[in-house]
C-alpha cells in the first residue's frame, strides 16, 4: 500500500482533518461541547473576549453572553459557581487563567467537588465540572507563571487529572472531560498552545481517559512523560539510538488520575529500567508515585534503580529557567546512567 493509499484510507476513518495547533483545538472543542449540550456554559476571567491564551475567542458571538462569560477575579469563586451550576444540572466549564493561580481555590475543588457525590451518599452530584488551566514553563514565566500542579490534585480521590501533548489528544480529551461525569481538571501546557500543530479531525470525538499512550516502542529502556515532556523525551529516544544504540519506549502518561500503572509496569517488566520526567520539583511529584508504585510491582524485572529528572526544589526561576528545566541533556545523562548501571 502506498503512503497515499494509506493516508486516503486515515482520512476515511476519521474524515476531514484541519490543521490547528493547541489553542484552536481547544477552541474547537469548546464549541462543540456549546453546540451539542444546551446546558453547558463556560465561564472565568476574560474568557468572553476569548482569553489571554486565545481559547475562547469568537465563542461568546457564537453562543451569547449566557453561556460564555466573565467572572470576578477569584478563582475559589469560579471554583464554587462551577460545584453549584453543576449540580443544579449544567455541563460547567470553568477557566482558571493559570494553573499557578488554581491554589486559592483548592478548598472548593478538593473538599467539595471532588467528595461531593461521596457525602451525600450518591444523592447529589457535581461530576459535570471540568476546571481548564494553561500550566507549565513558557521560557519567561518564572515562579508565577510557570508551575506544574498536578501533584497537588493526584492525591485527591474523586477528580480526574488530565494532561494532553497536542491539539488531536487535546480535542479529544477534553472532550472525554466535559462529558465525563466525575470533576476533572484539565491543565493545557500553555508553551504548546502555538507550537504544538497537527491535522485535526474536525468532527466531534472523544479519547479515553486514564490510558496512557505508548508513543515509542523499544526494548531498553522506559521513558514516562506527559504534556511538553513527552516532545522532550522524544528527542532522548532518538540521541539514545543515535549515540548509544539504545531503544527506547516513550510512553504519554496522559492521565495523572486515575492514572494507568498497567501500561507502565508491562513495558518496565520487558525493558527492565524507567525514567520519569517531569516539570514540577522533585520532592512529592507525580514521578514519585510511579516509581514507588512501579518498584513493588517489577521488583524482580528491574535492572537499575529507578531514575526520575524533574526541576528543582526551588521557586521556578526566571533569569535560571534553562537549568531548571529536565531538558532533553539531563533526560540523556539519565538514559546513560541507566543503561551503564
Amino acid at each position: 500500500m502506498t503512503a497515499a493509499e494509506k493516508k486516503e484510507m486515515l482520512r476515511a476513518v476519521i474524515g476531514e482533518t484541519q490543521r490547528m495547533n493547541l489553542f484552536q483545538a481547544i477552541n474547537n472543542s469548546l464549541d462543540l461541547a456549546l453546540s451539542s449540550d444546551p446546558t453547558a456554559i463556560i465561564f472565568g476571567e476574560d474568557v468572553a473576549f476569548g482569553g489571554v491564551f486565545r481559547c475562547t475567542v469568537g465563542l461568546q458571538e457564537k453562543h451569547g453572553k449566557s453561556r460564555v462569560f466573565n467572572t470576578p477575579l477569584c478563582e475559589q469563586g469560579i471554583a464554587g459557581f462551577g460545584i453549584g451550576a453543576a449540580t443544579a444540572g449544567a455541563t460547567a466549564i470553568a477557566e482558571i487563567q493559570f494553573a499557578d493561580y488554581i491554589l486559592p481555590a483548592f478548598d472548593q475543588i478538593c473538599n467539595e467537588a471532588a467528595k461531593y457525590r461521596y457525602r451525600s451518599g450518591g444523592l447529589y452530584d457535581c461530576g459535570s465540572l471540568t476546571i481548564r488551566a494553561p500550566c507549565s514553563a513558557v521560557g519567561h514565566g518564572a515562579l508565577y507563571h510557570s508551575q506544574s500542579p498536578e501533584a497537588f490534585f493526584a492525591h485527591c480521590p474523586g477528580l480526574k487529572v488530565v494532561v494532553p501533548r497536542g491539539p488531536i489528544k487535546a480535542k479529544g480529551l477534553l472532550l472525554s472531560c466535559i462529558r465525563d461525569k466525575n470533576p476533572c481538571l484539565f491543565f493545557e501546557p500553555k508553551i504548546l498552545y502555538r507550537s504544538a500543530v497537527e491535522q485535526v479531525p474536525v468532527k466531534e470525538y472523544t479519547m479515553p481517559l486514564s490510558k496512557a499512550d505508548i508513543l515509542v516502542e523499544g526494548d531498553d529502556i522506559t521513558l514516562v512523560g506527559w504534556g511538553t515532556q513527552v516532545h522532550v523525551l522524544r528527542e532522548v529516544c532518538q540521541l539514545a539510538k543515535d549515540q548509544l544504540n539504545v531503544s527506547c519506549e516513550l510512553i504519554d502518561l496522559v492521565t495523572i488520575l486515575p492514572w494507568d500503572k498497567e501500561t507502565i509496569a508491562q513495558s518496565v517488566k520487558k525493558t527492565g529500567r524507567l525514567l520519569i520526567a517531569h516539570e514540577a520539583p522533585l520532592t512529592s511529584g507525580f514521578g514519585a508515585e510511579i516509581a514507588a508504585s512501579i518498584q513493588h510491582d517489577c521488583f524482580l524485572n528491574l535492572e537499575a534503580p529507578i531514575e526520575r529528572v524533574t526541576g528543582f526544589d526551588t521557586p521556578f526561576p526566571h533569569m535560571f529557567e534553562p537549568f531548571y528545566m529536565p531538558d532533553k541533556w539531563r533526560c540523556f545523562e539519565a538514559v546513560k546512567k541507566l543503561v551503564n548501571y
